[in-house]
């Protein structure tokens, strides 16, 4: 399991789940027109690596790249998952402006065209509800009444498809049971149901890789549930081996927290002691694991005259 924490745990879960093609192929499918769905060789489905959101929106969003054949001509499929609560009125914008880098990614591929690859782009909002959002880049134009079609030829224009996790019952999200559980779990989320039954479903969860079966616990922790309900969840598991990874996963998860409270307790000793703690002596501190190693260094960072003093002490 890995030691570091969770700063953004949507977008973990996010790319956890659905980085794997096979996840992605076995939803969008069904998401897509159906008259589209049937030219994609969705057997065909490659990660493209890079991400292409802004900057100040990394908070809020995540990116996932496909590339693919559309009737064996190549197409792209741009995934955007969507995990601030309300609706931004100008996310066609926003995704008119990733698509252009998309196509200047490509060129750089490419540096002698013939055409530019058709590019699917895809909305994926964790939404408790829905948002009444269009997905026509022309409706965010102030198009003058009666000039729309004198106008029509200058204006850009396209359409995204706009799946809302608001607008999924539990049991209708399709796919593989990663890509199920990780939507399911998402979709909980919003709905403070982390605990209730769909995200506890074994006839899934017995099928979900435990690499996976890990991001989606380390999630439901980090949501902050509540602890004795946790557990309780836990113990009813009926599978021995669920019901055994699970608490295993809890617990490793718990352990690591401590572990991480314990560091950032001896840091801040020093920082209130001493303002500053040298780059290198803050490494050293958060690489250490062993919880009396951390008391111990806890009272020595209280008590040490100086920061040198305390560095004898490691």
């Amino acid at each position: 399991m890995s030691e570091d924490p969770i700063h953004q745990p949507h977008d973990k879960l996010f790319k956890a789940g659905f980085s794997n093609p096979a996840n992605a192929a076995a939803f969008l499918r069904w998401e897509v027109p159906s008259a589209l769905s049937e030219q994609i060789n969705w057997n065909n489905l490659r990660l493209e690596p890079g991400s292409f959101v802004d900057s100040h929106f990394r908070h809020t969003e995540s990116d996932l790249l496909f590339s693919t054949s559309i009737a064996d001509s190549e197409c792209l499929l741009y995934l955007l998952f969507e995990h601030q609560i309300t609706a931004e009125p100008t996310l066609a914008l926003r995704l008119l402006r990733y698509m252009v880098r998309i196509w200047e990614s490509w060129l750089k591929k490419h540096p002698t065209p013939v055409k530019l690859p058709v590019i699917l782009p895809i909305v994926l909002a964790q939404n408790a509800e829905a948002w009444n959002l269009s997905p026509h880049f022309a409706s965010l134009l102030n198009v003058p009444a009666g000039l729309h079609d004198e106008l029509r030829g200058f204006i850009p224009d396209f359409t995204f498809r706009l799946i809302q996790l608001a607008g999924i019952p539990f049991d209708a999200i399709r796919g593989t049971p990663a890509g199920i559980m990780t939507l399911r779990v998402m979709k909980a989320e919003r709905l403070a149901k982390l605990l209730d039954d769909p995200v506890w479903d074994e006839a899934l969860m017995i099928q979900v890789p435990r690499e996976t079966l890990e991001w989606l616990i380390r999630y439901i922790v980090e949501a902050g549930v509540d602890k004795d309900a946790f557990d309780r969840k836990l113990l009813a598991i009926t599978q021995p081996d669920i019901r055994s990874t699970a608490m295993t996963i809890a617990q490793q998860l718990r352990q690591e927290g401590i572990i991480t409270a314990q560091q950032k307790a001896v840091l801040e000793a020093l920082e209130i002691r001493f303002d500053q703690v040298p780059q290198g002596l803050r490494e050293t501190i958060e690489a250490i694991q062993d919880e009396l190693c951390l008391r111990n260094l806890l009272r020595a960072a209280i008590q040490a005259a100086s920061i040198e003093v305390f560095s004898h002490a490691l």
